[in-house]
């Protein structure tokens, strides 16, 4: 299922919807049409578990197409958020994670050209996140060097804790679209959370596709473009530490929850790698896609207090 959350006007409050064909459908609607008690939120979808989208499919499978009155609308019709639009906690960021963005780091951010022999991980505030279409800020004041960098988000759907590899892809509810935003002139004494962390720099949608429909997180095809011209393509395959190693490693020494979220790293073809150096500026449109989930399309503005 390709679940979203969204409005379907301006006033309206936020729901959460199942993508069927051209249509958004209310969660909560459908099951309490068909007496069923569903939440309406997707934080609250992914805590009620397995039942939860095991009762969601036999909805849709009884109406069968056919949706009684008020509970599904165009999707072109609605304005979607941020799948999840405030995250419980911070979202664990995965750095240098595939080959060739080691090597392009190396060469121009001060990183080591070493392959990193665990993971790197960092994180980013739940105040990052802003849904499909929302601006990406560029303060000047703060920045000169903003960059782009697509990546597979991993959502938890069960605690995780101290997890093996081999189970760690049970753990996992589903997958989405995240272009992790960075000031790379904000580096502090090589910390990266002000530079990763700001307001707005985590961009995240259009849906959440769950975990069933994506039973090998390593094959798909990511690629990012920037004002049209293609900046980055590669496929997850290329990760130096896959989905699964990632939830094991996290999980060694920090409990994953419900409703979690990694941002698994991104392919080579940064601004900050390239020759010369290339950054994103106020007027940018920048469009990130992950094969099999969907795109994100969002313009850059300038946000520079007087």
């Amino acid at each position: 299922m390709k679940l979203v959350t969204y409005r379907a006007s301006v006033e309206a409050p936020a729901r959460l919807g199942v993508l069927v064909d051209d249509l958004a459908v209310d969660v909560a609607a459908l099951s309490e049409a068909l007496g069923e008690d569903l939440p309406d939120t997707m934080l609250g979808l992914i805590d009620a578990g397995r039942p939860g989208l095991e009762t969601l499919a036999d909805c849709l499978e009884q109406v069968n197409g056919r949706f009684p009155s008020g509970t599904a609308v165009a999707l072109a019709n609605v304005r979607l958020l941020a799948p999840i639009p405030r995250p419980r906690k911070n979202i664990f960021g995965i750095g240098l994670n595939y080959v060739e963005h080691v090597a392009e780091s190396a060469k121009s951010l001060d990183t080591s050209k070493d392959l990193p022999k665990q993971p790197v991980i960092f994180s980013k505030p739940p105040t990052t996140v802003v849904g499909p279409g929302d601006p990406i800020e560029h303060n000047r004041k703060i920045t000169q060097q903003l960059d782009w960098e697509v990546e597979l988000a991993v959502i938890i759907g069960t605690t995780a804790r101290r997890v093996s590899k081999a189970d760690a892809l049970s753990h996992v509810f589903g997958y989405s679209v995240m272009i992790d935003v960075s000031a790379r002139d904000n580096r502090r004494a090589g910390q990266w959370i002000f530079s990763k962390g700001q307001d707005s720099y985590a961009p995240f949608g259009p849906c959440i596709v769950t975990a069933d429909e994506i039973p090998d997180p390593q094959g798909l095809d990511l690629w990012l473009t920037v004002n049209g011209v293609e900046k980055q393509r590669s496929n997850t395959r290329h990760m130096l530490f896959k989905v699964d190693d990632l939830i094991s490693d996290i999980s060694s020494g920090i409990t994953l929850e419900p409703g979690d979220i990694i941002a698994s790293g991104t392919p080579e073809g940064v601004g900050a790698g390239r020759t010369p150096q290339e950054w994103m500026w106020p007027g940018d449109v920048v469009v990130a896609t992950v094969e099999g989930i969907g795109t994100i399309r969002h313009p850059v503005v300038d946000a520079t207090p007087e």
